[in-house]
């Protein structure tokens, strides 16, 4: 499998051997699918709490006698029938969303998406990337230069010019190999990689 390196003006000037396992592998909708849903559910806390009968701070007084008056019998005004009564399976703040994906799974995910990306024209290899100062605008340029408005950026070390810049252009995303994730991956119009984090990737997913 080969992929296009391309210059600061977006333009292919050649390319680069990238392993078919990685790059060139069939399109899995229900397998994406699932560790999408993985990462997002991973990712929720909590953090809501709602109320079961027995904590309200209400009179455990009977409404009225059980028989005679015509109506349905009742013995608490928090019930959760009534208006304004505890929830009968109330959210608790230590709820676990959490799912489980296998290694083998997470892997095979991530390889069928970035496949995906090169079938679509939209993951591009460049030899080196960054910016001379810690600048928006600078950053800004150069992407446009390249030809593209939504993007994600993968390096293979860390730069601070490149995420210094990069935190006010919304549509603009710098990770390290390795720190990228499916959700990312699809959201972004355009993905560029270093020609040193392929490397990475390939030996973290191979």
């Amino acid at each position: 499998m080969e992929l296009k390196i391309i210059n600061d003006e977006g333009k292919a000037t050649s390319s680069v051997n990238a392993s078919d396992e990685l790059f060139a592998r069939d399109y899995n909708e229900p397998l994406i699918h699932q560790i999408i849903t993985a990462y997002l559910a991973n990712a929720r806390k909590g953090t809501r709490a709602q109320k079961a009968r027995g904590d309200l701070d209400r009179s455990h007084r009977k409404p009225w006698r059980q028989k005679g008056t015509g109506r349905a019998r009742a013995g608490f005004s928090g019930s959760p029938i009534w208006r304004g009564g505890g929830k009968a399976f109330p959210s608790s703040p230590d709820e676990n969303f959490s799912q489980k994906v296998n290694r083998k799974m997470y892997r095979a995910g991530m390889a069928s998406i970035f496949s995906q990306l090169v079938r679509e024209g939209r993951l591009s290899v460049v030899d080196a990337f960054s910016v001379d100062a810690p600048k928006t605008k600078l950053l800004h340029q150069k992407v446009k230069g390249m030809g593209m408005d939504s993007v994600l950026i993968i390096t293979d070390t860390p730069d601070e010019n490149l995420a210094l810049s990069s935190r006010n252009l919304p549509n603009v995303h710098v990770v390290e190999a390795g720190q990228e994730d499916p959700v990312s991956l699809l959201h972004f119009g355009s993905t560029i990689m270093t020609k040193a984090a392929v490397s990475r990737i390939e030996e973290m997913l191979s």
